[in-house]
């Protein structure tokens, strides 16, 4: 039988599909799993290494996310993103550092954390910029996503906390003002709120939001750590969650365009899908149909792929497409998600890496009508150890072949105090594609910055210097976040395009673009959110290994026009705008 008729024929059975919980009886998804046998090594090449440049770049403020050593609730555990965001449109990528606070109030005469926005000099540092900017909230901040949601030309940031989300208006000039009420967004109550991405689901050329959302958590009902079996782990009482904690749903709210926004959970039918254990949520056009879709990577619980029906509502289809559950239909723990083109197919993949003895998995898009899990078959189940967040697609070495990049850290400090082989802090992990539908790991030949330690969750993609090389922006609980400039000596070339919506949403959230260089062709979808609860660069950047020209350059715009451009040379900063095609070209001079 079909995989995705025996599901569909076990939900209508009421039959659960629910992991089979590992009897140490931690909160999150976990089933034993060892790591597959590694693949013998290709011996090729491998020329990308990683500088942690943070720690002279300006970028020293460590991330305040409750007791560094004791996590008492779960969204002191989780810890929140991070964004590349170029807020002032100068063409260089700015940070965006969002923060926690202290569960227990901050000590008379230390100043209260806040998240933090860093301006880039463009010489490869950064000046903290978060007091004029306004940016100075404090609270448990999580998700950041970015769009130009009233098409002033200004891209705005939206943030969701353990707490009431924030809607910040992008003002110009350097600031942002705090339109949450007067945009018709505020929080009646306390939510739990993750991830979020600005979508124009309608095409109507204005960017609606989506929010997803982890637990109803009520601190007054909730168990401390030891006080039920799901809130411990080897033993050790941990914080509760989210197993055995009441699931949330997500939310959308339609654009209204005069800047306020109206909620349509109900009337999308988004609210069907019934609660999850919300993560991070983005929008893509999995189908290829012109019409964005939204998935949400859960944790412990069933993913969501919402499918747009083109007539203001959605369906939560992910089961019957076969990516809610693994290939032996179990649930898992989707923390981050990274969305590409791994195979250049033109159809857009999903790779979710998940917590400690479990695989991550692979799904591979067959033709917009189904995803297959080819975790094993790809070689990406070779590690189980770690408890992974963000992660992205990123061609790191400019090859024309997405890789993958993902960071990892535990969320449970009490536990190494006891058991010393159980690591707080761990290691990040790169896999190259070698082009055949296969990967093998190559971090032990990236440098000291991607085998060193530390208790990672949101990162985000993006060239902050401007080399034509994807650089890692990464958040470290209790420490200053990390910067890894990627140190590409391949030689191989690159594009990298900003699109411009005019009919469409300026920021281009939802445009589909199509390089095709010689044989190849590789496609880009601009993404608001992704990785986990993190933003990327809004600019699309290609590897196109030695070609020298772009033999044409397609932008499928979520208007529905289309432009193309032919003959644009490699190695270049290119901006095309929506009816006028290429408006600004700079190459590249190192």
């Amino acid at each position: 039988m079909d995989r995705r008729l025996f599901f569909k024929s076990l939900l209508a059975s009421g039959v659960s599909l629910c992991a089979q919980r590992d009897l140490r009886g931690q909160g999150m998804a976990s089933r034993g799993i060892p790591p597959a046998p590694r693949p013998e090594f290709s011996g090729r090449p491998w020329e990308v290494t990683f500088t942690d440049v943070a720690p002279h770049s300006g970028l020293i403020h460590p991330i305040v996310y409750g007791e560094e050593f004791v996590k008492r609730y779960i969204f002191e555990a989780n810890g929140p993103g991070i964004a590349f965001y170029d807020f002032d449109n100068d063409g260089w990528l700015d940070v965006f550092v969002p923060s926690g606070t202290l569960r227990g109030g901050i000590p008379t005469g230390q100043q209260a954390p806040t998240n933090r926005l860093y301006r880039n000099n463009r010489n490869g540092t950064f000046t903290d910029v978060t007091a004029r900017s306004g940016l100075t909230e404090t609270g448990w901040c999580y998700g950041v996503c970015v769009g130009d949601y009233d098409n002033d030309g200004h891209d705005d940031l939206f943030l969701t906390f353990y707490g009431k989300n924030i809607l910040y208006h992008n003002n110009g000039d350097g600031t942002f003002t705090d339109v949450t009420r007067k945009a018709g967004l505020e929080e009646s109550r306390t939510r739990f709120s993750t991830g979020c991405t600005f979508v124009d689901y309608d095409r109507d050329g204005r960017l609606d939001l989506f929010v997803s959302r982890y637990i109803d958590l009520d601190l007054k009902s909730t168990p401390v750590g030891g006080q039920r079996r799901a809130c411990q782990f080897e033993g050790i009482p941990i914080a509760c969650g989210p197993i055995g904690l009441p699931k949330e749903t997500c939310s959308l709210y339609r654009n209204n365009g005069d800047g306020t926004f109206t909620e349509v959970t109900h009337e999308s039918g988004i609210d069907k899908a019934g609660g999850r254990y919300g993560l991070s949520a983005v929008a893509l056009d999995y189908n290829n149909d012109g019409w964005p879709d939204i998935f949400v990577a859960c944790d412990s619980s069933p993913n969501l792929l919402f499918r747009n029906n083109k007539d203001g509502t959605f369906a939560d289809i992910a089961m019957e497409a076969g990516c809610a559950v693994n290939g032996d239909g179990q649930e898992q723990s989707g923390m981050g998600v990274g969305i590409g083109d791994y195979d250049a197919d033109g159809y857009l993949d999903l790779f979710l890496p998940h917590f400690s003895g479990d695989t991550p998995i692979l799904y591979r898009n067959v033709r917009g009508e189904y995803f297959d899990d080819l975790t094993y078959s790809s070689g990406l189940a070779i590690n189980t150890q770690y408890v992974c967040w963000g992660v992205g697609f990123v061609d790191l070495d400019n090859d024309g072949w997405l890789d993958i990049f993902h960071v990892t850290g535990s969320v449970y400090p009490e536990v190494e105090k006891v058991h010393k082989d159980y690591k707080f802090m761990t290691q990040r992990v790169v896999y190259r594609n070698l082009g055949n539908g296969q990967f093998e790991e190559v971090s032990s030949l990236c440098g000291a910055p991607v085998l060193a330690s530390h208790s990672s969750r949101g990162c985000a993609f993006g060239d902050f210097d401007n080399d034509g090389n994807q650089d890692v922006l990464i958040l470290n609980m209790s420490e200053p976040p990390s910067l890894l400039k990627n140190n590409n000596s391949s030689g191989n070339r690159w594009l990298v395009i900003k699109a411009v919506g005019t009919h469409s949403n300026r920021s281009a959230i939802g445009a589909r673009i199509t390089v095709t260089a010689g044989r190849r062709r590789q496609i880009r979808e601009v993404m608001s959110g992704s990785s986990y609860i993190s933003q990327s660069d809004l600019r699309q950047h290609f590897g196109l290994g030695k070609t020298t020209k772009a033999d044409e350059i397609e932008v499928r715009w979520p208007s529905g026009h289309v432009d193309r451009i032919s003959g644009v040379n490699t190695n270049q900063f290119i901006s095309i705008e929506e009816g006028r095609g290429l408006v600004r070209s700079q190459a590249y001079n190192s």
